[in-house]
């Protein structure tokens, strides 16, 4: 039986594409011959041979707009997008600390760019009849953190839901659409992190790790996931082999989500 996924030359865009996981979306795209473009405010030093890069700030509208005008200018339309880019830099102290340009900063950076992109492109996967979108929530919708994550959890779970309406509404038009939620995944920032909380211990890597994952009420698998593995699994999803597959959610954390 073949296992060819039917993604070469697929055009592609992956937003967020420069680092962890976006990173690795972007590497296990272009080892399956698709057409990519990707994103980020800044320029990286290097990426994959033959994937085009627009620099963008999506938390803005003129931004996403700039970047759909970019897309088909340079692929003439999309197959496949990727909403990678996220994040959160809202400050700990729960829901006091948290006020309305806060609050506007979380859903601007975790929502919208999301809702913005798809506006701009889905008319044109649902004129071609086809296509897949996959928005990369968390499980901190499932999970917040009260004193540190309410603001981008409740934007997570806000992009749940959205996407869930949208594989509902296109998905009888040949577009699907799809959550992928990661728990602790070992990018670049998670190592630092878990280096500084060693050095703030007194303590070893192996032991500041071991703290993390209990305050996040404990990952059975023992680990992180790593980016390598969220792609695989964002890959697959895209391929023609997922052609059956659209609203549902797919979480990857190493066990940390104790509820079936």
């Amino acid at each position: 039986m073949s296992w060819d996924l039917g993604l070469t030359g697929r055009r592609v865009l992956v937003t967020g594409g420069t680092k962890g996981v976006g990173r690795a979306v972007v590497d296990s795209f272009a080892e399956q011959g698709a057409n990519i473009l990707t994103t980020a405010r800044s320029q990286p030093q290097e990426l994959p041979v033959g994937v085009q890069f627009v620099a963008a700030d999506l938390n803005t509208a003129q931004g996403c707009a700039q970047l759909a005008h970019e897309v088909i200018a340079l692929l003439g339309g999309v197959d496949v997008i990727v909403h990678v880019v996220g994040g959160s830099d809202a400050p700990s102290g729960g829901f006091a600390v948290l006020d309305d340009v806060t609050w506007q900063h979380e859903l601007d950076r975790n929502l919208m760019p999301a809702v913005r992109l798809d506006r701009a492109l889905l008319p044109g996967m649902i004129a071609q009849g086809s296509g897949t979108i996959i928005h990369i929530s968390s499980i901190q919708r499932l999970m917040p953190l009260p004193d540190a994550t309410t603001a981008y959890a409740s934007a997570k779970a806000a992009l749940s839901a959205y996407s869930k309406s949208l594989s509902k509404e296109v998905g009888p038009k040949g577009v699907r659409v799809m959550r992928v939620s990661p728990g602790w995944i070992e990018t670049e920032a998670a190592v630092d992190l878990v280096n500084r909380i060693a050095r703030a211990d007194g303590s070893n890597y192996a032991e500041a790790e071991g703290k993390l994952m209990q305050s996040l009420g404990g990952i059975p698998l023992g680990r992180p996931s790593k980016p390598e593995e969220v792609a695989d699994l964002v890959i697959f999803l895209s391929s023609s082999r997922a052609g059956a597959i659209t609203g549902a959610e797919y979480i990857i954390d190493g066990g940390t989500v104790p509820t079936v």
